[in-house]
C-alpha cells in the first residue's frame, strides 16, 4: 500500500469518527445494555449517555463549543429517561413514542436558527468521503472563501430544516394516530410513519441540499485545481523570464 493510499484511508477514518464515536457508540451500546445484559429501558439509556455526556461537557470546557451530535444524542436520551416514567393509559404510551422525534426535531432546528446546523456534522463524511481535496473544498466554501460559498451555505442550513421538519411532522403524526386511530392499528401505524417520515427526509434533503453540495464540492475542487495551475504555469514564466535575461544579458557581455 503507498502512502497516499495509507492517506486516503486514514482522512476516511477521521472523517466518519464523529458519527462512530457520537451517534453509533451510544446506540449500540444502549441495545447492547439492554438485550444483552438485562438491563432495563431506564437503566440503558443512563447507561449509554456517559459517552454523549462527557463529549458535550468536553466540549464546552475544553474547546469551548457545543458538539452537536453528542448533545443531540444526549438529549434524546434524557428524553427517553423521563418518558420511561410514562405509563398507564395505551394511547399515552403510543403518543409519547413521537416525543423522541420532538426532541430531536427541535434540537435540529434550534441549531440551524443559532447558525449551527447539527446535520452537518452527519453531512460532511458522505460528501468529503475521505479525500484531501474534497475536505479543502469544503472547508474554502463552509468557510466563506470561495465563490459559491453562500449557495453552499444556504443548502447546507436546507439540509437540517428538512430534517428537523420531517422529524417534527412525524411527531405530530404519531400524537394525532395515537388518539384517533384505533391502539392495535396504530402499534404497527407508528413505526411505518416513522420509515415514511425518514426515507421523505432522505428524498428531499438529498435533491434539495445534498447533492448540489455535491457538485459544489466537486466545482470547488475543479476550480483549486485550475487555480494551482495558473500559478505553476506563472511561476514557470517567470522563471524563464529571469534565465532569458540571465541569458541576454551574457551576450552582451561576451559581444563586448
Amino acid at each position: 500500500m503507498t502512502t497516499n493510499q495509507h492517506e486516503t484511508q486514514q482522512d476516511r477514518k477521521n472523517a466518519f469518527a464523529p458519527l462512530i464515536v457520537d451517534v453509533a457508540v451510544p446506540l449500540g451500546s444502549y441495545y447492547v445494555f439492554k438485550d444483552a445484559f438485562g438491563m432495563s429501558t431506564f437503566a440503558a439509556l443512563a447507561w449509554s449517555s456517559v459517552v454523549p455526556a462527557v463529549r458535550t461537557v468536553w466540549s464546552l470546557v475544553k474547546e469551548r463549543r457545543t458538539n452537536g451530535l453528542a448533545g443531540l444524542i444526549l438529549v434524546v436520551n434524557v428524553v427517553g429517561l423521563l418518558l420511561s416514567f410514562v405509563s398507564g393509559d395505551p394511547r399515552l404510551m403510543l403518543a409519547k413514542d413521537g416525543g423522541v422525534s420532538s426532541a430531536i426535531a427541535i434540537g435540529i432546528l434550534v441549531s440551524v436558527a443559532l447558525g449551527k446546523p447539527m446535520m452537518t456534522a452527519g453531512l460532511k463524511p458522505f460528501l468529503v468521503k475521505g479525500d484531501a481535496a474534497r475536505e479543502a473544498a469544503w472547508e474554502r466554501l463552509i468557510g466563506g472563501r470561495a465563490k459559491g460559498s453562500v449557495a453552499f451555505l444556504r443548502a447546507e442550513r436546507a439540509f437540517s430544516v428538512v430534517w428537523g421538519v420531517a422529524l417534527l411532522a412525524e411527531c405530530v403524526l404519531r400524537v394525532v394516530g395515537a388518539y384517533t386511530v384505533p391502539v392495535d392499528t396504530m402499534v404497527w401505524l407508528g413505526s411505518v410513519v416513522m420509515v415514511v417520515a425518514i426515507g421523505v427526509g432522505v428524498v428531499v434533503s438529498g435533491g434539495l441540499a445534498a447533492e448540489p453540495m455535491a457538485r459544489m464540492i466537486s466545482a470547488e475542487v475543479a476550480a483549486g485545481v485550475g487555480a494551482q495551475g495558473e500559478a505553476r504555469g506563472e511561476t514557470q514564466g517567470q522563471t524563464r523570464v529571469v534565465v532569458e535575461g540571465h541569458g541576454a544579458v551574457a551576450l552582451a557581455a561576451a559581444g563586448r
